[in-house]
Formats: C-alpha cells, sequence, structure tokens
C-alpha cells in the first residue's frame, strides 16, 4: 500500500478496507475509537498494513461508505460522481439530446434499465425509443468503478472508449461502439457458453480468468476498469479478471477474429464516453465513479 493510501486511511477514524485477494482488513486510525462509548479499537491499525503491489484505488473498499457516495478519501483522490442517486444529470442516450425514459428509470438510488417486456412499444411492436445510455463528458484515460445486480439469465455491459460518431455510423439502432466490461447471469444465459462473452470478459476478446468471484443474481457486484495509455484492467469483486495493452500482437489479432474487424478506427484510443448498454434485460447500477488519470 502506497504512502498516500496510508496517510488518508490514518485519519480516519475507523473503516472495513477490502485488498486484492479478497481479504478485509478492519482499520483503525492511530489513537481513534470506532464508537462513542468509548471501547478500544479492535482492527488492524494502518502501519500493520504490509506494502504491496499497485491496485486500483476503487479496490480500496470502504464499506460504511452509502451507496453514491463519495468518501473523504475518494474525493482527495480526485473522484466524481457520474450518478448521484437522484437524476440523470451528466447523461443523455447515445445519439439523443435526452435520456431516453422509456427504457431507463430511476428507483431507490440505482439507475434500472428495463426488461423489454415492460416498456412501451410503438404500433408496429418495436420498443419506444430505446438506446444505450451515455456519459456526456469523455474520458481517456481514467479509472471506473460500479455495483450492479442483473436479473435471472439476464445479459448488459459497461462499455467505455466509445466515439458516438463512429457507433452511429456502424449501429443505427443507438447501440454503442466500444470496448465492453460485459455483465451476464453467468449460471443460466446462453452466452456462458462463449468464454469471452462471460461477465468480467472484455467482451468477445478476453474472457475473464480463473481468479473471478461472482456473486449471485440478485446480489450486487463491484466492477472496476482501470484505462490508461495502451493499457487496460478489468476487476470483479476486488480481483483482476482481464489484462490487456493495446497496439500488441496479441491484441490486434484478437480483434480480427472478433465482431469488430471491419470497424475502421473501433480500437484506436480516444477520449470516449462511458455508456451502460441497453439490451434486452433487466439491470440495475449504483454508485458510479470515475477519476482522471
Amino acid at each position: 500500500m502506497t504512502s498516500y493510501y496510508r496517510s488518508a486511511l490514518a485519519r480516519l477514524p475507523y473503516a472495513s478496507v477490502m485488498l486484492v485477494g479478497g481479504m478485509t482488513l478492519n482499520l483503525c486510525g492511530p489513537r481513534m475509537c470506532p464508537d462513542l462509548n468509548g471501547s478500544k479499537c479492535s482492527g488492524t491499525t494502518i502501519d500493520q498494513i504490509p506494502p504491496g503491489p499497485y491496485m486500483p484505488q476503487a479496490v480500496l473498499v470502504l464499506d460504511a461508505i452509502e451507496p453514491n457516495k463519495l468518501s473523504v478519501l475518494e474525493q482527495q483522490a480526485g473522484w466524481q460522481l457520474l450518478f448521484d442517486g437522484k437524476t440523470f444529470d451528466g447523461w443523455r442516450g447515445l445519439g439523443y439530446d435526452s435520456v431516453p425514459t422509456a427504457h431507463w428509470k430511476i428507483e431507490n438510488g440505482t439507475i434500472r434499465k428495463l426488461a423489454d417486456g415492460q416498456v412501451p412499444r410503438l404500433p408496429d411492436g418495436q420498443p419506444a425509443a430505446g438506446g444505450d445510455l451515455m456519459t456526456r463528458d469523455t474520458f481517456r484515460d481514467f479509472e471506473l468503478t460500479w455495483d450492479w445486480k442483473i436479473s435471472r439469465a439476464g445479459n448488459s455491459g459497461v462499455k467505455y472508449n466509445v466515439s458516438e460518431e463512429i457507433s452511429m455510423a456502424n449501429a443505427p439502432n443507438h447501440a454503442a461502439l466500444g470496448f465492453e466490461y460485459q455483465m451476464l447471469d453467468d449460471s443460466l444465459h446462453e452466452d456462458n457458453k462463449v468464454p469471452s462473452h462471460r461477465s468480467g470478459a472484455l467482451y468477445d476478446l478476453i474472457p475473464p480468468n480463473a481468479n473471478k468471484v461472482l456473486k449471485p443474481v440478485g446480489e450486487w457486484n463491484r466492477s472496476t476498469i482501470w484505462f490508461r495509455g495502451n493499457h487496460g484492467e478489468h476487476w470483479l469483486n476486488g480481483k483482476k479478471v482481464v489484462d490487456f495493452d493495446l497496439g500488441t500482437p496479441v491484441m490486434d489479432s484478437l480483434l480480427k477474429a472478433s465482431k469488430y474487424r471491419d470497424i475502421k478506427g473501433f480500437a484506436d484510443k480516444r477520449a470516449g464516453h462511458i455508456v451502460l448498454q441497453d439490451h434486452v434485460d433487466e439491470v440495475f447500477f449504483r454508485s458510479i465513479k470515475i477519476r482522471r488519470l
């Protein structure tokens, strides 16, 4: 753990922190008590945390922080909320000026993607104005984290490095084209037959590794994307599951074998949008946070 994390955590009276590998430590700041009853802190002190390799800041989980809030540590590190738990401020539909609210709702501090069977339909039976939900801002180098839970046999994803221009030119149904962090009910959805289509994957390119721990349907998962320069990582529930580098022979060969092979400029690094996928199934998002690197 870097000296920055140590010093920032030391300013907190008490916190529960999950480290890489899933280990959780109860931390106590020096000479501080976790409650008002004078009880002694029984957790690990900050100085007892052994130094370790790099880990995304989002892997440090402060359990006491409410959903859709920033901790003191996160604020000091430059994190910003992309969802405040109440409004769609900062979001719009890809290819639209506003949010396609026929498909997206805010409920109980979450962004809910309605299942297609629950959305209004046109006279010909097609869904009313759907489309992926996109940040108005663009991000080039960033760390992104969010909580999500998916419906039974559900399928969704978070996309990044998204060009709205490329998406609209190649997918007129308002579907984003970009790298995708796959979110899936691995136990029941038929996409579980394709390794690169399972939860945590870089969709259709790189499957998640054996470190993956996926929560059961109905429980919240926490995901993180680290994207800086040509290097990218996917994390799921505190474990790194995907690691890649753009512009390498390995990545070039994976792209040529994927569904993206004929999309010019697809894999070029850019200041791109973050997108929540409008797929068939119901999915919930909360605590969507980002910091620029």
